[in-house]
């Protein structure tokens, strides 16, 4: 027999009515779900600023890169004395190197710039030089350098008719009597690498090298390469380069793109020259100016 109980009724809703309070009241209280904010973009990807986008340059002139040069510009470094055709050595370089930063052909202007003052300390009237300026730490405290764009090689020179003339490699010359000068790279080169049979002639001045070639006291010279041009276009007719080679040891001269001091545009320059150097492009515009055209062969 179930027993009546009117109080129990009671209770029970009480205990619902509390427990619903207690539930409208923990779900009013409970945080709310937000969306998680996207993360910011990480340095380097493309929403970030580049510091090396065109647009970002600090330039002489608003979009226009300027580059300066001598005049007249001599070949193999540039062709036909024009440095805008992008032709000759640093004439290709300075083009990539425009080109691996933004600029169209049409946007690069070039500055005449002689040589010695170009490295002089002060403000200059380009974003950068290109003039077959080596790296030097007394330049650098004047004025700021890209890294280098071309390691400067040695270069045997002699008259067209000697029979040295047609060596093709480093043992035809051992029989050479060979001249450098004094204070040099030349003469440890030569006594490294080329290892004549007569050891080489030394003379105090360039041109005392030059004249006993003309003289034929001696069958050829070992000068660097851009020494080189100069020797067989304007100092011994009739005298050619025989061929190139890369010397040992000691720190390489350079020749680098100089800068004002202080221009925040080397670190993208240098990552123009990187990627150059990587692609092989730079290795390119070398072997197609300063070897094949140029006359002047590697010797190994």
């Amino acid at each position: 027999m179930t027993t009546y109980d009117p109080g129990g009724s009671l209770m029970h809703r009480s205990s619902l009515l509390l427990a619903a309070g207690v539930l409208i009241l923990a779900t009013a209280c409970a945080p709310e779900e937000t969306a998680t904010p996207p993360a910011a973009a990480p340095s380097g990807t493309a929403s970030a600023v580049d510091a090396c986008a065109k647009e970002s340059l600090k330039l002489i002139t608003p979009g226009k890169l300027t580059i300066g040069t001598d005049k007249p510009a001599y070949e193999p470094w540039f062709k036909d004395d024009a440095p805008d055709n992008g032709q000759g050595f640093e004439g290709a370089v300075a083009a990539a190197v425009a080109k691996g930063l933004g600029f169209a052909p049409t946007e690069v202007v070039w500055e005449t710039v002689p040589f010695d003052s170009s490295f002089a300390p002060g403000p200059k009237k380009f974003d950068f030089d290109i003039n077959q300026v080596s790296i030097t730490p007394e330049r650098a405290k004047a004025v700021d350098f890209s890294d280098g764009y071309y390691t400067v090689k040695q270069a045997v020179v002699s008259l067209g008719d000697s029979e040295f003339a047609s060596a093709t490699n480093l043992a035809g010359l051992k029989g050479a009597k060979i001249g450098v000068q004094a204070g040099t790279t030349a003469l440890s080169a030569v006594r490294e690498i080329i290892q004549p049979e007569a050891d080489p002639s030394v003379f105090n001045q360039q041109i005392d090298a030059v004249n006993a070639l003309k003289n034929k006291q001696i069958d050829a010279i070992v000068v660097d390469l851009p020494t080189a041009f100069y020797v067989t276009a304007a100092q011994i007719e009739g005298s050619k380069i025989v061929g190139q080679f890369a010397a040992s040891g000691g720190t390489p001269e350079e020749f680098g793109l100089l800068f004002e001091k202080g221009n925040t545009l080397v670190s993208c320059v240098n990552k123009a020259l990187a990627e150059l150097k990587s692609s092989g492009e730079l290795a390119a515009i070398e072997q197609q100016w300063l070897t094949s055209t140029a006359g002047a062969p590697e010797l190994s």
